[in-house]
């Protein structure tokens, strides 16, 4: 799936996470200081340098916002979806009977099922496109709003554990030859991201297993 609205760059990422990181890092005004107190000097402190790795369309679409928004667009389009597959399953088998029965058939009874061929592949064509089309815009404007979002948890976790840069790597096109995966900080900004934009109705996690009881020991 790819969708242009996600093409975030490096840049992007990395400016708005600066711009966080300086608002956070602005120094508080020093207190008053009584006659005679030895004032020790400043620590040197520089910007931070680390870089973190998210797959960002991954991150978007396992969000609880985004599997909702899956759900949604299924209820929306799936009718839509099946009766355009029903309408070529039954433009096939026209053709079918065209290309099996062409010789028993009179001149004008083939003229009319290939009349109604054509025009229905046409129509399908059309109608096809349209909801391509339709699709599209909509999966678009969910897409830009939940970016919109992400960018904002991203910077914010960047800034609160010191990464410099966040680098997106959903492109296969990225740049990037190897990371260590403790750098790698999908799973983190999903569970972030669905604390800062809970959905309504969405499960709980599952409560982890127990350990089973140990057997008891035979005397």
């Amino acid at each position: 799936m790819k969708h242009n609205v996600l093409a975030l760059t490096i840049l992007a990422l990395g400016v708005t996470a600066m711009a966080y990181a300086q608002a956070a890092q602005a120094p508080a005004p020093a207190p008053p200081v009584a006659a005679g107190t030895a004032v020790a000097p400043p620590v040197p402190t520089g910007p931070p340098t680390k870089v973190a790795i998210i797959q960002l369309q991954q991150a978007i679409v396992r969000t609880e916002e985004g599997r909702k928004a899956s759900a949604d667009m299924q209820a929306k389009f799936g009718p839509r979806r099946a009766e355009l597959e029903k309408r070529n399953t039954d433009l096939q088998a026209m053709q079918a009977q065209l290309s099996k029965g062409g010789a028993t058939m009179s001149d004008a009874a083939k003229q009319k099922l290939s009349a109604d061929i054509s025009a229905g592949q046409k129509k399908l064509q059309r109608d096809g496109e349209d909801f391509d089309t339709d699709v599209q815009s909509y999966e678009n404007g969910l897409m830009q709003q939940m970016v919109t979002k992400m960018v904002d948890v991203i910077a914010k976790y960047a800034t609160q554990n010191g990464y410099a840069m966040v680098v997106d790597v959903s492109s296969q096109q990225s740049p990037l030859i190897w990371a260590d995966q403790a750098f790698v900080i999908t799973e983190n900004i999903i569970k972030l991201y669905d604390q800062t934009h809970p959905v309504a109705g969405a499960a709980a996690p599952a409560p982890a297993a127990k350990p089973p009881a140990p057997a008891p020991v035979k005397k």
